[in-house]
């Protein structure tokens, strides 16, 4: 068999085979009771939200958690150093809600720190943080229904949890969204197998920056966010610390109840692909892996030129139609014919890649108009 007919099968059968592991692991994605019953006295809940320029979404996701059913939620909200409009919008809403929502405004990002560990670790050691049984961890663009919340205590509440993560709906409006999002959240739930979340003897864990549910004690034994102040994968790593330590993490579903529009146009998915893959432990790995990672992306336009036309529409067909269900389900939103272009979904990868090689040649992250120096 001549070479290129190995590397047709080859890349074939990988597809293939992540196809089947993706559809596997989402059967196995528990999913939050429709309307559970909680406890005469529930816990209490602290929600700490780190918001840095987010005012295209912040307005809907503030005012979904702030008419939350939940009885026992406080809400701290840390402004860090927002320029657009964000500061602006947190304070009418603490005006309107002070006994649910307290504000905080930092300016000033300490050496050693990614600016969003410093605001979650500034909100979890406020007064309302402290007093609460559970933290709540959630980015500023992070919208649910009303009753998100009460569903995911009960949950927790039903059986041995120490950390839940719920994976959240990716609401994609810009073309390049369309194109990019549904497969890299298919690739986050490919990589996660939910099953093995919670068992102690596998090494999978699972954080989401979208929504992580912790009990305040179990943080506070794990270092918090302060155990790993340069992490930018920042929710996944705090997962893995407290499962290491012995916590028990669970992970369910949360899309579409739990949404977000996670970036706006080609240029923030590039520079979200740029600050993630440089938050790589092997980084330095990062020009052996790339070509081979984007050779098996774009195997559609290059099938054929090995003599394996029918390969090529197989993938190209089967790809948006299978991992697209799951979006389906997960966002509540119909098929978006937009996904049949998944192909170039390599050329984001490929150029955020390698600019966050060299980020780390220069040894900083960058995020959202911060370098910031790694150790």
């Amino acid at each position: 068999m001549p070479w290129t007919d190995a590397a047709a099968w080859t890349v074939t059968a990988l597809i293939l085979a992540a196809l089947g592991v993706l559809r596997r692991h989402w059967a196995r994605l528990p999913s939050l009771d429709p309307d559970p019953a909680l406890p005469p006295d529930p816990p209490t809940v602290c929600l700490c939200i780190p918001v840095r320029n987010e005012a295209a979404e912040l307005a809907a996701a503030m005012d979904s958690w702030l008419v939350q059913d939940y009885p026992a939620l406080r809400i701290v909200a840390v402004d860090d150093g927002s320029t657009d409009g964000s500061t602006e919008l947190l304070r009418a809403r603490e005006a309107a809600r002070p006994d649910r929502l307290r504000v905080l405004r930092n300016d000033a990002l300490p050496p050693g720190w990614l600016g969003k560990n410093h605001a979650l670790d500034l909100a979890a050691r406020q007064p309302e943080a402290r007093d609460a049984e559970w933290l709540l961890f959630a980015d500023g663009d992070v919208q649910a229904t009303q009753e998100l919340l009460r569903r995911a205590v009960a949950f927790a509440l039903a059986q041995p949890t120490d950390i839940l993560a719920l994976i959240p709906g990716v609401d994609a409006v810009a073309p390049a969204e369309r194109v990019v999002l549904p497969l890299a959240a298919s690739a986050f739930q490919l990589l996660v197998p939910p099953h093995q979340v919670p068992n102690p003897h596998h090494l999978a864990f699972c954080g989401v920056g979208g929504f992580t549910l912790v009990r305040r004690e179990a943080y506070e034994a794990a270092g918090g966010h302060a155990a790993a102040p340069l992490e930018a994968i920042d929710d996944m790593m705090l997962a893995h610390r407290l499962k290491r330590a012995g916590f028990v993490n669970r992970v369910a579903r949360g899309g579409p109840d739990l949404h977000l529009r996670m970036y706006h146009g080609l240029g923030e998915l590039v520079r979200a692909m740029r600050k993630n893959a440089a938050a790589l432990p092997a980084w330095w790995l990062l020009p052996l892996l790339l070509p081979p990672v984007v050779l098996v992306m774009l195997a559609p336009l290059w099938l054929p030129c090995t003599g394996h036309p029918g390969l090529a529409l197989l993938l190209w067909l089967l790809v948006p139609a299978l991992a697209g269900d799951v979006q389906q389900r997960m966002t509540g939103r119909p098929m978006d014919l937009l996904w049949a272009l998944w192909p170039l979904d390599a050329l984001v990868f490929g150029a955020g890649t390698a600019w966050a090689f060299a980020d780390r040649l220069r040894g900083v992250n960058h995020w959202r108009g911060r370098d910031v120096k790694l150790r």
